[in-house]
């Protein structure tokens, strides 16, 4: 090679400038797209009943507690009281759920370079939370307009409520995205422990009425924090002050870390197990 060649073998070997950020972006919508298609339906029913499964569950509640007591055990309505209670904990359970199941879900789309296991978590977190915030809203909503339920909103307490809820279900799913793509009998076992989370969340009853020294025990009950925020949100006369956003966040800042931890070290052994 002569001496005026060199420059120009130099230039053609310089590095081609990275152009992911385009792909990934579009990744992700594609991988929005194909879950509200597959989930949801080509039909607006998909997402009605999104909306009606949490309306009808706390129509059922009302109605079964309405009989049996006079007043819920704060305030004077009880739909927006098991609102307050269901509607976070479903944010928390849709997102969770949705996020463990995001990698096999994917699976064969992440055999394409274009496309990563980020991709697929960030497309199912943004699609659920957003479906989360429309059947919240729509929920809160329609209970305001029919009852009189002599609250006050306070809207920054029920955006940390949401983000601490969003969180948690990131930060678990996650980590349970892992588990289950090795362990597929781990989705059975995770649903079966988790199953009395229903009851003891405080969807039907407040923290403070338990006494001691179960009310220690159920403290440690990430969504009883995620619940007592969104109570406090609309009952300007109940503080909860046991409720801690830090522990919340420090449970999901930790399950999150390992489960990406995991993703990256053995994303391409799980692509191909």
């Amino acid at each position: 090679m002569t001496p005026s060649q060199e420059p120009l073998a130099v230039e053609l070997l310089r590095p081609v400038k990275s152009q992911r950020r385009l792909p990934t972006v579009r990744a992700i919508a594609a991988l929005m797209l194909r879950e509200m298609s597959t989930t949801y339906g080509r039909s607006p029913g998909g997402y009605l009943w999104t909306v009606l499964e949490p309306a009808a569950g706390i129509a059922v509640l009302t109605a079964i507690f309405s009989l049996g007591f006079r007043n819920p055990p704060i305030g004077t309505n009880f739909a927006i009281f098991y609102a307050t209670g269901m509607v976070p904990f479903m944010c928390y359970g849709g997102i969770n759920i949705k996020i463990a199941q995001s990698i096999n879900f994917s699976r064969q789309l992440l055999s394409y370079p274009s496309v990563t296991y980020v991709d697929a978590l960030l497309g199912r977190l943004i699609l659920n939370t957003l479906t989360q915030l429309l059947v919240g809203y729509i929920v809160f909503s329609g209970i305001l307009l029919m009852f009189e339920t002599r609250t006050t909103l306070e809207l920054d307490r029920i955006i940390l409520s949401y983000a601490m809820a969003i969180s948690l279900g990131l930060g678990i799913g996650v980590l349970n995205s892992v588990l289950t793509s090795f362990f597929p009998l781990w989705q059975q076992i995770w649903s079966i422990l988790t199953r009395p989370l229903f009851i003891i969340s405080c969807i039907f009853f407040l923290f403070d009425t338990v006494p001691e020294p179960y009310r220690s025990y159920l403290w440690y009950n990430p969504l009883v924090h995620v619940i007592g925020i969104m109570r406090s949100a609309f009952y300007t006369s109940y503080d909860a002050t046991y409720a801690s956003p830090l522990y919340v966040f420090g449970i999901s800042l930790v399950t999150l870390v390992l489960g990406l931890v995991f993703l990256r070290r053995y994303h391409r052994d799980i692509i191909n197990f």
